[in-house]
């Protein structure tokens, strides 16, 4: 891949991942966890890298961070077999990418935020800044309605409350490309793309297991 197209090469990605649903995903050779985010290398703090892309590396840490926090609840709350798997999964590569957000911020001399949930980002209007929430973020009624359920509940509602999670995560994804100039940064490019690729795929994996849910008597 050259960095002299990324947009276009990112727009027949997207297209492919979208239309093809969790199968056209995994032709990509993806899956979440199933990858490492590789160091930037030595001379990619020189190739272009816009506010677009420090508001997305930034605000995408505290959006893994809720995804962990919720997924962490799945041993304490009898989650089924199934939703706990899915949870270590979630936790451990999201982990991995927040510690690959992190350095590419600290690369680059930028604010570095701890990883903890943040439901809103910063946001500037004709000069006022404002806060504005995320996409797909919880609300504070959602987690507590989580964090009181148990078993089948519980996994219900973790596997509702993450797939409108992880379309959020797909939509700040559309927000960076959708900037011009942005995302042209090898570090930010590869790991954007991963992440679309990733959620779009788990997904398509919760949405069988809340299926499975109904069909085989609360179990995914």
């Amino acid at each position: 891949m050259t960095t002299s197209s990324p947009r276009r090469t990112l727009a027949l990605l997207l297209g492919a991942v979208i239309c093809g649903g969790a199968s056209q995903a995994a032709a990509q050779g993806h899956s979440h966890g199933g990858h490492t985010h590789a160091a930037a290398p030595a001379d990619s703090v020189l190739r272009p890298w816009t506010p677009a892309d420090v508001h997305f590396m930034t605000h995408m840490i505290g959006h893994h961070a809720q995804a962990i926090e919720m997924a962490r609840r799945a041993p304490t709350h009898g989650a089924s077999p199934a939703v706990r798997r899915l949870a270590e999964r979630i936790i451990n590569a999201q982990q991995d990418e927040i510690a690959t957000m992190q350095q590419w911020l600290r690369d680059r001399k930028q604010p570095v935020p701890e990883s903890h949930a943040s439901a809103t980002m910063p946001m500037r209007t004709n000069g006022v800044e404002h806060e504005m929430k995320m996409p797909g973020m919880l609300t504070d009624a959602q987690m507590k309605q989580l964090d009181e359920a148990r078993g089948p509940e519980f996994d219900r509602l973790f596997l509702t409350y993450m797939i409108q999670h992880h379309r959020g995560a797909i939509v700040m994804v559309e927000e960076l490309f959708g900037t011009n100039g942005a995302g042209q940064d090898e570090t930010v490019f590869r790991f954007a793309t991963d992440v679309n690729v990733d959620q779009v795929t788990e997904i398509a994996r919760m949405q069988q297991m809340l299926v499975a849910m109904l069909f085989e008597g609360g179990t995914p």
